[in-house]
């Protein structure tokens, strides 16, 4: 089994959407048991929040099963658990360098390094534009499924 961890800032947006994302991938190709999928947080100000509404409605819209859930901050466990740390944006791995440590960080990605490209997820936060961050966040989750199961 691959356990992958997605993080962003508030584990409220960009994490939840790759979460549910991928497990949709993982279970259209009928590899869903292959994988332990999650999301959290490298902050706390969302801690306990469910997935942030307009979220919700882009994965609505784009046919993406998911659940209620309670956003969650990163722990030193899910560092040692997880086999793949996947950060949204290089503001998260800086967050996750000094929370744990850079030796620490050895396995944590960037979510758009998967498909090729050297930029952040783009964030809906700030931009509003949840169909652009479901693009990359899509992209890249088909690119890390292909290039994980091969």
């Amino acid at each position: 089994m691959i356990r992958i961890l997605f993080i962003c800032h508030g584990n409220i947006c960009r994490s939840p959407m790759a979460e549910f994302i991928l497990k949709h991938l993982a279970d259209d190709a009928g590899l869903s048991d292959s994988f332990r999928i999650e999301s959290a947080a490298v902050s706390t100000e969302e801690i306990g929040n469910d997935i942030y509404p307009p979220a919700k409605r882009k994965l609505r819209e784009k046919g993406i099963p998911f659940l209620s859930r309670s956003a969650r901050r990163v722990t030193d466990r899910d560092m040692k658990e997880f086999d793949e740390i996947v950060a949204m944006d290089e503001s998260n791995l800086r967050y996750l360098h000094r929370l744990f440590g850079k030796e620490a960080c050895a396995k944590v990605t960037l979510m758009m390094s998967w498909c090729g490209e050297k930029r952040d997820v783009s964030d809906p936060w700030y931009t509003g534009d949840f169909e652009q961050t479901y693009r990359d966040l899509d992209r890249a989750g088909r690119a890390m499924l292909s290039s994980l199961t091969g």
